[in-house]
């Protein structure tokens, strides 16, 4: 009997000490790498670079461009308490006159694969081109950059446009299940032009899993640092970024006596039980805490004493996360199941090298609960 069959699924209480605990047993999220490109003079590194207040990026990224720098101020003025920042060298021709190209995106995007501490991905530059095609493109990769890994979540911006057909291109050619869309663009005091989002959404994300946890929606959180939006987006607008289940672009709205809020919280993906940003990141921790701590039992020979011990690991995670309220339910039962037996891992699965446990999970945000599988082997974990 599937234990979401019974009663209806009731959020329980939460402890705001256990909600406060930003890392779990060594995860640790809100963490964003910012990638960008050289520009001007200055020193680029060829590793990403931690930072944990916004001076030092001023010290040690003379050569970062305009976007780049004001993300990162961004990140830290909404809560962000520690980020990567990684510069690539610029590629611009006179073919190419962006410097951000598919080419040094790849490179940079290369370098962060080893990434171990972030959980999210922020490129600003790409907004550098005006070129609606190349901007997919670039986003693209970002997006396949972390479906591949499986470990981040993008941030993207929108195309800085007043043209809600283009918004809605853009929402419906990006398509992965670890990003979401942002819109509009920003006003700050420190630029006289309008600025991409990224970094102000990232700080959001930051701040609200350090004050509930990675599975809130970061959203109806005020932006901090911005005077205005370049594109006022009405009701109307938000209801044709965000067709029902399906992706969409979140919306930045200034509500009179409420401020500029962030309005939104959809992905990028067209799976049912991925809309929700929540969801996604909560799986995604999910992920990187098994691999942090599970990755020892590749050791361990493929039998029914292995398969008991993964068992009430992940039950124990479980319940942690029911206790920290990202599940919904009365009682564990109702919120979660975990299942790794002799018939999750058949004598092919065995064969193969493997050990599955399969997580049904009802998170708080959708009214549906999601089955996933963990699949361990040689090359590490994945969430099947």
């Amino acid at each position: 009997m599937n234990p979401f069959d019974s009663s209806p699924l009731i959020a329980p209480g939460v402890s705001l000490q256990a909600l406060r605990q930003v890392a779990w047993d060594g995860v640790t999220t809100g963490v964003p790498v910012f990638l960008g490109v050289a520009q001007g003079e200055g020193e680029t590194l060829p590793e990403p670079q931690r930072l944990t207040i916004w001076p030092e990026f001023l010290r040690r990224f003379g050569a970062a461009s305009h976007f780049l720098a004001q993300a990162v101020q961004g990140f830290f003025t909404n809560g962000g308490e520690q980020c990567y920042v990684l510069l690539v060298p610029a590629d611009a021709t006179p073919a190419s006159p962006s410097p951000l190209t598919m080419a040094n995106l790849h490179h940079g995007l290369q370098i962060i694969e080893a990434l171990e501490e972030i959980d999210l991905v922020c490129v600003p530059d790409i907004m550098q081109t005006r070129s609606l095609t190349a901007i997919l493109t670039l986003q693209a990769m970002v997006l396949e950059h972390c479906d591949q890994l499986g470990d981040r979540f993008a941030i993207l911006d929108s195309c800085d446009t007043a043209d809600l057909a283009i918004l809605n291109q853009q929402r419906q050619q990006l398509v992965g299940h670890n990003g979401a869309i942002y819109a509009p663009w920003v006003i700050v005091e420190s630029s006289p032009d309008p600025i991409p989002a990224c970094g102000h959404i990232a700080g959001v994300y930051a701040r609200s899993d350090r004050e509930v946890g990675v599975h809130r929606a970061p959203a109806n959180y005020i932006l901090e640092g911005v005077l205005d939006l370049n594109l006022s987006l009405s009701d109307h607008d938000w209801a044709s970024l965000n067709v029902k289940a399906g992706p969409g672009v979140n919306c930045i709205r200034s509500f009179r006596s409420r401020g500029i809020r962030v309005w939104g919280a959809r992905t990028t993906s067209t799976v049912p039980g991925w809309h929700y940003v929540g969801v996604r990141r909560l799986i995604i921790t999910m992920l990187r805490w098994a691999d942090h701590n599970l990755a020892e039992i590749v050791f361990e020979p493929n039998n029914s004493a292995l398969w008991i011990t993964l068992a009430r690991e992940l039950t124990v995670y479980c319940e942690t996360l029911w206790q920290q309220g990202a599940l919904q339910g009365n009682d564990p039962e109702a919120a979660f199941y975990v299942k790794c037996d002799a018939e999750t891992n058949s004598r092919s699965v065995r064969d193969l090298g493997q050990v599955v446990a399969e997580v049904g999970i009802a998170p708080t945000t959708p009214a549906e609960f999601i089955v996933i599988s963990l699949v361990h082997n040689s090359s590490g974990i994945t969430f099947a």
